[in-house]
């Protein structure tokens, strides 16, 4: 039980990491990619705490800082919506 449940974490990490690298136009995109990748992180996390029976408070920590990410990464979003318009990575240019 415990290897299907790893197979099943190695899985949803490497869709993550693939449609993160794949759908890199949009910063909407992106943003969920890496939701679903901090999912597959704590999911890992759990199954790891679970097999060595430690303590899951540093599971609460994760998620509170997977929490701020996210927020973060939303305001980048409206902030950069509201400036130039939609969420294309061509339209922001770093060296202006």
């Amino acid at each position: 039980m415990v290897i299907n449940n790893v197979f099943i974490f190695l899985f949803m990490y490497f869709v993550g990491v693939s449609v993160f690298c794949l759908k890199c136009k949009h910063l909407l995109l992106m943003l969920l990619s890496i939701e679903f990748l901090m999912l597959s992180l704590f999911f890992g996390l759990q199954i790891s705490l679970t097999n060595y029976f430690y303590e899951f408070n540093f599971s609460m920590v994760f998620l509170t800082m997977s929490v701020c990410e996210g927020a973060l990464g939303l305001s980048i979003l409206v902030s950069m919506v509201r400036s130039y318009g939609n969420d294309y990575f061509q339209s922001f240019n770093v060296l202006w």
